[in-house]
């Protein structure tokens, strides 16, 4: 396999955790709402996922497992931030920081444990497309659900009423409550939801990317997936662009690490990290008026 072929081959499945965790947080954000707590989420959905397989060899009890507690997780905080009217931020960092405790916690007697991954499949046609097609379009089952899910939620979002009170609920809480919205249903909704989709991206990180537990594996990217949505401006397609592009950027410190060249594996490793924090000072600056 060539340089391009590996690098179209993994951009996509390294986008998948990034990409699950910017949509749910995107729902929660269009709602009005900012979970801080992804990172703890999605290590949470993790090593549930990935107990789950190891005992049943079940990727889906390990997924829906992971989603369920995702999402319980996340209503721990609406609970928090809707009923008991904690400061947000607070409330989000504590998840976050309970999160990461608890799957250490809980996946100590597993560590370098490993688990079968998912095996891929072909688009037909597409994947016949040489160079590209038996790499770019050949992808596991996991990639081929959440490139619908992101259409269809696009489409929700932009396309229907649904769409509009979720926007509206957003934009102005005070004018969709006085037309009869329930506002703190819809909230908490979309936070349950936020929740259970980084539960699923812990869950891809753990048993397909990666199919092995090893506690902090993984490594900022909830707060990568959270400077996506900003990336993004709250936009369903360029949030996926944005996951594509750190995708890319992940797969393409290891074929530098590969190559030999003469950089610190450190400096590398920090090059998503390093893009994030360009993207939100490029976007900042964007936003500052003319004087």
């Amino acid at each position: 396999m060539s340089v391009v072929e590996f690098l179209l081959a993994g951009t996509l499945a390294a986008a998948m955790p990034l990409l699950l965790a910017a949509l749910g947080e995107l729902v929660v954000e269009r709602t009005g709402g900012l979970n801080l707590g992804l990172e703890g989420m999605m290590a949470l959905g993790a090593v549930i996922a990935f107990i789950c397989v190891y005992h049943s060899g079940s990727h889906l009890i390990g997924f829906l497992a992971a989603a369920i507690a995702g999402a319980a997780f996340a209503m721990v905080f609406a609970g928090l931030v809707l009923v008991i009217k904690a400061n947000e931020v607070a409330a989000g960092l504590a998840i976050g920081v309970l999160g990461l405790g608890l799957s250490a916690l809980f996946g100590k007697s597993y560590e370098s444990h490993t688990i079968k991954g998912l095996p891929d499949y072909r688009l037909p046609v597409l994947s016949e497309i040489p160079v590209i097609g038996p790499t770019f379009f050949t992808q596991d089952v996991v990639v081929w659900i959440t490139v619908i899910g992101t259409a269809s939620l696009w489409y929700v979002l932009n396309k229907t009423k649904l769409g509009l009170i979720i926007t509206a609920v957003g934009e102005n809480s005070e004018a969709a409550r006085s037309i009869g919205y329930p506002v703190g249903a819809i909230r908490c909704a979309a936070i349950a939801f936020g929740g259970g989709m980084c539960g699923l991206a812990g869950a891809y990180a753990s048993t397909v990317y990666t199919p092995l537990w090893a506690d902090g594996m993984i490594a900022g990217r909830g707060w990568i997936a959270l400077a996506l949505v900003v990336f993004g401006t709250w936009q369903t397609g360029r949030v996926a662009f944005g996951a594509i592009l750190f995708g890319l950027l992940s797969i393409g410190e290891l074929i530098v690490q590969a190559m030999g060249v003469a950089l610190p594996s450190q400096l590398l490793s920090s090059l998503p990290y390093l893009a994030t924090i360009l993207m939100l000072v490029v976007i900042s600056k964007r936003r500052q008026p003319m004087v």
